[in-house]
């Protein structure tokens, strides 16, 4: 067996899976060949994910997956520091190294040492792409606009395992989205841990890109991809007062109008609990304000419930808010406790059985606000970006949909279309999720 061969099992959010991007795309330039089975590879590389104790668990399964089939294992990511670290090598002894999120040197270094390996370069078989490698499909691509959060939200870990918000030169990103264009991808994903800080670590320091100035800053980011062409959509966006003046850019036309915003939760006294950056009521003032400017907006987020202290009355509260707010796509988690979270420390936990409750009522509210706002696009005409073809027809998405977490739009029947492609069709049919066209 040729003794450049790594294999790779990468785990966790959109951020993770750029961090695996960076890593393979170095790999490959060093001359490694990324093989898909765990008996062609000379090491494997495992990506973990930390955020909450199931992803732990899948990460440590996988390792010891890939120690059992394999046998020589470097692991990174958000596991990759601390106790977690710890953990690891104690119930894995035999992994060969640890690093944690973003260690992408360390990593490279690491399969260095344990599979040594001159690459010889042939250019006409060595060629690396000019995006680099990517493990999205080749029509759309993350791009990462900064590591780590300023934030010290009560039930998080992130800033203690990715750091401090480190925003990427504004040159940098709009170099990656250039060469993410130039290679065919329709539909760019921005995310970060916190989009709308963006250049707030650098003092909005003016960089260039193709002689232009610009600044490190959301607003200018935005103008800039939004003369691509292509669908520009941002996640992880804070509701604070200048996310109003990316708004009109949506009405435009000149980036998607969608915005992922993780509220949390909608009663006060939790969100001080949560050590949240925004209060329920100016959320819900700003969401107003966003649909008088760009009616068609898509909004999505995230809450908890069953946070520590919650009373009947908090969740009451949170329900009212998710009434008045109306949000188009909405994912709900049960509380769980985090390992070095210092939300682990509030008292009054809630019970298990009341937060299933309460996450079954919530979740029945905003099936019916998703349906209802879902039916009233039936007869509209919408724009589709195609992501997969078979039989029985095509599958794709709106602008209302990222991929992985919002619904799909089915043509059922439709013929002659290929992945990527963007096609405008009249909606039919809808259900809490998904729509269907034709």
């Amino acid at each position: 067996m040729s003794s450049n061969k790594v294999g790779f099992v990468s785990l966790g959010c959109p951020k993770a899976l750029v961090d695996s991007e960076r890593i393979l795309t170095q790999l490959k330039m060093d001359g490694y060949e990324i093989v898909p089975s765990y008996e062609d590879a000379q090491i494997v590389v495992v990506n973990t994910c930390g955020f909450i104790d199931s992803a732990k668990q899948e990460s440590l399964d996988a390792i010891g997956e890939a120690i059992s089939e394999n046998g020589r294992v470097i692991v990174t990511g958000c596991m990759g520091k601390g106790d977690d670290a710890r953990s690891i090598m104690e119930l894995h002894p035999k992994v060969l190294s640890v690093t944690g999120p973003a260690a992408y040197e360390e990593v490279v270094g690491a399969v260095h040492k344990y599979v040594p390996h001159t690459p010889v370069h042939d250019p006409f078989a060595d060629l690396v792409p000019p995006q680099g490698i990517k493990l999205t499909p080749r029509h759309y691509a993350y791009l990462k606009i900064s590591e780590g959060c300023n934030h010290r939200c009560s039930f998080c870990i992130i800033p203690a395992m990715r750091g401090d918000l480190v925003s990427r030169p504004i040159g940098d990103v709009m170099g990656e989205a250039e060469r993410l264009v130039r290679a065919g991808v329709r539909e760019l994903l921005v995310i970060s841990q916190d989009t709308s800080a963006y250049g707030v670590d650098t003092k909005f320091r003016t960089g260039f890109w193709e002689g232009r100035p610009l600044k490190t800053r959301m607003q200018d980011l935005c103008e800039a991809l939004g003369e691509f062409g292509v669908w520009v959509r941002l996640h992880y966006v804070y509701p604070y007062p200048h996310v109003d003046n990316i708004i009109p850019l949506m009405a435009q036309g000149r980036i998607l109008p969608y915005l992922d915003v993780p509220l949390q939760h909608g009663s006060p006294e939790v969100l001080k609990r949560m050590k949240r950056p925004a209060a329920a009521e100016k959320s819900l003032e700003r969401i107003r304000r966003w649909r008088e400017i760009c009616p068609d907006i898509t909004l999505r987020s995230t809450f908890i419930v069953g946070f520590p202290g919650e009373t009947e009355d908090d969740f009451d509260q949170l329900l009212d808010f998710l009434q008045e707010a109306q949000l188009d796509r909405v994912g709900c988690f049960q509380y769980s406790p985090v390992k070095g979270a210092a939300a682990n420390e509030l008292p009054d936990p809630v019970p298990d059985e009341v937060k299933q409750e309460r996450w079954e009522r919530f979740m029945a509210l905003q099936q019916g606000i998703s349906a209802a706002r879902l039916q009233a696009k039936i007869g509209k005409t919408v724009e589709i970006l195609i992501d997969s073809v078979d039989e029985q027809g095509a599958i794709g998405r709106s602008s209302a949909d990222a991929p992985e977490i919002d619904g799909k739009v089915y043509l059922d029947g439709i013929s002659g279309l290929n992945p990527g492609d963007l096609v405008e069709a009249e909606v039919t049919g809808a259900d809490e999720y998904d729509l269907w066209a034709g």
